[in-house]
């Protein structure tokens, strides 16, 4: 979540024109993510989550999948999977205009993230994660993963050698291991609808334990094991004098959570660690290019590119699957 575009009365006069939920009595920016614009807005009784879709390199998304974002969460929310629900406007629409962008409103999901979490929060993901896998899979909507491995040829080529002063050699070592990943890629692992940005401020917790996922603007029909994949990536490194080190505590809960649930198969196991690299450099991709490329006015954090490099480089000596278990 972020901020791009500003809003003021105007605006919201005109939301309040198009829903039903009444005055709307105060609007704040969300500072976190670099994708999208959001706001939390506030009526008399209820919050709700305005998002704004931005014409992004990699957030910028077709109104076909907007659909297709709003679609999923309703149908998880009915499936008993906790996440966001997209509100309907006067006209029975999920998306419009604001702006002359799209947007959606969104029901808010009590809780918050945890900044750092334990052994039992992992393995407490982990399950919920295969949770969504489980309803996921089963529900008949399909969108192509726009930041699968066939598009990372064309991030690199956008990001210039202005990126080596934040980590040296960082172009080389892109290339280098984007080489071996699409010689390497695994084909035929088991497929479904994936939440694709499973990170640390996505996962919902509520009175210290786990509530549910928010923000599926990245989901698409991907490899099961590339969402638990990122999730390795996401939360269960350390760090540790400016090094980020695997906590194999963590990872470990995370993975035997989610085989509680959905047993791994013996292909995404033999094919975990290139597929955990994968993941780190589609990150590394993303954050690279944002840190050249996001305008200076934008209300927003930039994330630190040179954390994925450290984890592109630990999965790359990763010899079995047995390495990321305690």
């Amino acid at each position: 979540m972020a901020v791009f575009t500003k809003i003021n009365n105007k605006e919201i006069t005109y939301i309040e024109s198009q829903f039903t939920f009444g005055k709307i009595k105060k609007f704040n920016g969300i500072k976190k993510g670099i994708e999208n614009t959001n706001y939390l807005i506030l009526t008399k009784n209820k919050k709700y989550i305005l998002t704004i879709f931005e014409k992004r390199i990699h957030g910028g998304c077709k109104y076909k999948d907007l659909i297709f974002f709003t679609k999923l969460m309703a149908k998880l929310s009915k499936s008993n999977i906790k996440c966001p629900s997209p509100v309907k406007n006067k006209n029975g629409n999920y998306i419009f205009k604001l702006k002359n962008k799209n947007a959606c409103i969104v029901t808010f999901l009590k809780g918050k993230d945890k900044k750092q979490l334990s052994e039992k929060d992992c393995f407490s993901v982990g399950k919920n994660v295969a949770r969504f896998h489980k309803v996921s899979t089963k529900i008949k909507l399909y969108r192509k993963n726009t930041l699968a491995l066939y598009s990372w040829k064309r991030l690199l080529s956008k990001i210039d050698n202005r990126i080596n002063k934040i980590s040296k050699n960082i172009k080389w070592i892109m290339k280098n291991d984007l080489k071996y990943i699409k010689e390497n890629w695994p084909k035929n692992l088991p497929n479904g609808i994936i939440h694709c940005d499973l990170f640390v401020d996505n996962i919902f917790f509520n009175k210290s334990k786990f509530y549910g996922f928010i923000d599926f603007y990245f989901s698409s029909n991907d490899f099961l094991s590339y969402d638990l994949a990122t999730c390795i990536n996401a939360l269960c490194f350390k760090k540790r004098k400016n090094k980020f080190i695997l906590d194999k505590m963590r990872s470990s809960k995370l993975i035997k959570g989610y085989e509680s649930i959905r047993k791994l198969t013996k292909k995404e196991k033999l094919s975990f660690s290139t597929v955990c690299r994968g993941s780190a450099l589609r990150y590394l991709l993303t954050r690279a290019y944002d840190y050249l490329n996001t305008p200076k006015n934008a209300v927003i954090k930039k994330k630190d590119p040179k954390e994925y490099v450290q984890k592109l480089n630990f999965h790359r000596n990763i010899k079995s699957f047995k390495e990321y278990l305690n």
